[in-house]
């Protein structure tokens, strides 16, 4: 059985942007473009309404290439379950009120069971600092939270 993974917005991000500048933005888009070409397979991939809107904001034809990328995979519902979890992160300061968005990726993550929630937001997901905070609160509203990493973290060895 394939583990499962929650592709948060900025997987499809890197993927369709133009090669950035910026040597470690460009670097996560190889990265990422490598993820999705050699392990996507390996794996369930979801992403959710939250995906969804983040990903069509932003100028038109990008968002369309964004939408384009994630228009086949399964959707998770955004229950009464994930918005009290999404708050309990907020009201609890594991999530800053400010990245609301992403307390509602971590929240639809762990209600729907993924294994991974996979980003490139090491701000407030993906964050060694964030995650035990992130972690109790998902545990005392009874679910496990995911494994946040970034796709260089879900590589094989070569």
């Amino acid at each position: 059985m394939k583990q499962r993974v929650y592709l948060e917005t900025t997987i499809p991000s890197y993927l369709v942007s133009k090669p950035s500048r910026n040597a470690i933005i460009a670097g996560h888009q190889r990265v990422t473009r490598e993820w999705w070409k050699t392990r996507l397979k390996s794996f369930e991939a979801y992403v959710s309404q939250f995906v969804i809107d983040e990903a069509a904001l932003g100028r038109p034809r990008v968002a369309r290439s964004r939408l384009k990328i994630i228009a086949g995979f399964p959707f998770l519902d955004v229950t009464d379950s994930v918005l009290a979890l999404a708050t309990a992160l907020l009201d609890e300061g594991a999530i800053p009120r400010k990245a609301a968005g992403d307390a509602a990726h971590v929240a639809v993550s762990a209600v729907h069971r993924m294994n991974f929630l996979l980003t490139w937001n090491c701000k407030h997901l993906a964050n060694a600092l964030r995650i035990d905070g992130i972690r109790r609160a998902c545990e005392a509203k009874g679910y496990a939270c995911p494994i946040m990493c970034t796709p260089e973290q879900l590589m094989e060895d070569e």
